[in-house]
């Protein structure tokens, strides 16, 4: 269940109770009368099965309630209530298959944000990924991709190309190519200070890697896991299932390539660096393929499921 807050003027309080109570899934409606003071107004509260909360929400915008008034949503972690149970039970569809569209863009909104804090953990991720693969060391490997924040902006390209918003898609294709422009450009200086210690040598960048050497020499299966991750991802990010994020992760060559890159090209070694570029784009494109396929699949099934749901009901 979802908990809904809306802040409304006077004069249109009416006209949102009797959105919610002509809503199938909502329960325990609470008006009060004046209790908002920045902005004025009246102050309802309401649970909302997870179900029907993009239908909620898209009429209350379509209303204008967000830019006269506010609307916001939590998540209810615990409702011990029959009349929760049943609403849930009357909500068309099913919780765990209900997209929340207008918090899917929010969410991907403040994840894909060129920020300091975003630039630093790519960064430090990139560089821990450096010290994997020169040192070829597959824990390092996976520690970086468990640092990474990539998948923020990838998810929001997927989440733009569905729902059609150019600002947000350009806001992710800025905070991808600068983020990784800018975590490069600072490993490159990072192996040739590693170099000057005498802790990276020519003979680790050029020798035989077994363990990571699948990183700068891509093949099919680099764009079929790619593809499998961000399909996995977006369901985690719509179903809300957050602790998947960790293991898509840890399944895609983004930051070890792009590590791997700096690191050849600090060295002079062209083909690696090439490879591992070539093993980059095949991940950023596997995954913002399946990531925008995915989503597109889910709407279309939603939409279904409402339709055939409205006709029975």
């Amino acid at each position: 269940m979802l908990h809904l807050r809306v802040i409304t003027p006077a004069d249109r309080t009416a006209e949102v109770t009797g959105l919610l109570e002509r809503t199938v899934g909502t329960a325990h409606l609470v008006v009060l009368e004046g209790a908002a003071r920045d902005p004025r107004g009246d102050l309802v509260l309401c649970d909302v099965a997870r179900e029907a909360g993009d239908a909620v929400l898209s009429e209350l915008r379509a209303m204008g309630i967000d830019k006269s008034g506010s609307v916001s949503v939590d998540e209810i972690g615990l409702s011990l209530s029959a009349r929760a149970d049943r609403a849930e039970k009357e909500a068309p569809g099913e919780a765990a298959d209900a997209v929340l569209w207008e918090q899917l863009s929010d969410a991907t909104h403040e994840e894909s944000t060129l920020s300091v804090t975003y630039l630093a953990f790519l960064m430090l991720a990139t560089m821990i990924a450096a010290c994997g693969v020169v040192l070829d060391n597959a824990i390092l490997i996976v520690g970086a991709m468990a640092v990474g924040p990539e998948f923020g902006p990838l998810a929001g390209i997927c989440t733009a190309l569905v729902r059609r918003t150019p600002r947000l898609a350009w806001r992710s294709v800025i905070a991808l190519i600068a983020g990784f422009a800018a975590a490069m450009l600072v490993t490159v200086g990072f192996s040739l200070l590693m170099d000057a210690l005498g802790l990276f040598t020519d003979e680790q960048v050029e020798g035989d890697r077994p363990n990571t050497r699948f990183i700068y020499d891509p093949d099919a299966f680099s764009f079929v896991v790619a593809a499998l991750a961000g399909t996995a991802g977006m369901l985690s990010l719509t179903s809300a299932k957050s602790g998947a994020l960790v293991g898509v992760a840890i399944s895609v060559t983004t930051v070890p390539a792009a590590a791997n890159a700096a690191v050849a090209f600090s060295y002079r070694e062209y083909a690696q660096a090439w490879g591992s570029t070539e093993q980059l784009l095949l991940n950023l494109a596997g995954i913002v393929l399946a990531g925008t396929a995915t989503l597109l699949v889910q709407k279309a099934l939603w939409r279904r499921s409402r339709r055939r749901a409205q006709r029975t009901g």
